[in-house]
């Protein structure tokens, strides 16, 4: 199995469009240290030929553009590109699916909260549903994901619900303190060949480690995992927002509770953070949080790295 990262970077990208701070300054003076990262999504392939974008993130045209597996190889109209599998609602999450409005086929899997977002939205209808299907995601369930024509991928995924939050946009007050959030807002995504071998987990945003998270994780291949925010008052310490890590449906990678720790006896062969906020210091090559994260054995997601599984 084949991935691709695509953008390693949470919302807003690295550097974030009205971020001074200093990673973002580094980034955008273009430090080799500092290495510019756009919005969370990889691709996924069983041959190397037909890939699945895992999220679509906000800046898919330029990551289309910028990985040549994702061109058109035939033809006056193709792509490589089969479908889009959709972990939740968040605006870096789905917002890319509007890039991919020029009538061509492709099937777009999500929870059935999620796919009930899209269809609240009209915007979402330029996928014009003639050409694009729509496909449930049963919690708990395997699915072999399939081209619109039906083909089999040899990817099966089995999508699984994690602490989380509601997306933002979607945040209702007066729900009471959850805002409205329900099960499958927020899902992970176990990944496994048709032999039922799994490959990887992809877990871009998670809010806590529960015994039973801990228990599915134990002893996996890889772990693609939400890396958001160094500590938990990252923002606020920086004067560049007033929310926590916790409040946005995040862990943080540092402390007793922080996702380090939580990973230290999980024997996970392969650990990579992904979904990093522009305040993150581990973005930064040169950082003692980098060099913490790494002697604890995790890697630090890029733009067009490559995994072989």
């Amino acid at each position: 199995m084949k991935i691709r990262v695509l953008g390693a970077a949470a919302g807003g990208g690295f550097p974030q469009w009205n971020c001074n701070h200093p990673n973002s300054r580094r980034a955008r003076e273009r430090d080799p240290a500092a290495q510019q990262r756009t919005q969370s999504s990889i691709a996924v392939s069983s041959d190397g030929d037909h890939w699945f974008l895992f999220n679509a993130s906000p800046d898919l045209r330029h990551q289309i553009i910028a990985n040549d597996i994702l061109h058109p190889k035939r033809d006056l109209r193709h792509s490589p590109i089969q479908g889009a599998v959709l972990t939740n609602a968040d605006v870096d999450h789905i917002a890319g699916l509007l890039h991919l409005r020029e009538s061509h086929p492709l099937r777009i899997y999500g929870t059935r909260r999620v796919l009930e977002v899209l269809k609240g939205n009209p915007v979402f209808n330029v996928l014009n549903p003639k050409f694009v299907a729509r496909t449930v995601m049963p919690l708990d369930e395997p699915i072999e994901l399939t081209g619109p024509d039906d083909t089999p991928s040899g990817i099966v995924v089995v999508p699984f619900a994690v602490p989380g939050k509601v997306a933002l946009w979607l945040e209702d007050a007066a729900m009471g303190p959850n805002f409205g959030t329900v099960e499958e807002d927020t899902v992970a995504l176990e990944v496994r060949d048709t032999d039922g071998a799994t490959k990887f987990f992809y877990v871009p945003g998670c809010a806590s480690m529960p015994e039973a998270l801990t228990e599915r994780l134990r002893g996996a291949p890889m772990v693609l995992f939400d890396g958001t925010l160094w500590r938990d008052d990252e923002m606020i310490i920086a004067n560049v927002g007033v929310k926590t890590g916790n409040r946005m449906g995040h862990m943080s990678l540092s402390g007793d509770d922080g996702t380090i720790a939580a990973f230290e006896n999980l024997d996970v062969a392969r650990k990579v953070f992904i979904h990093i906020n522009t305040t993150n210091p581990v973005l930064l090559d040169d950082s003692p949080e980098r060099a913490k994260a790494n002697a604890a054995g995790w890697e630090v997601s890029y733009d067009g790295m490559e995994i072989a599984l």
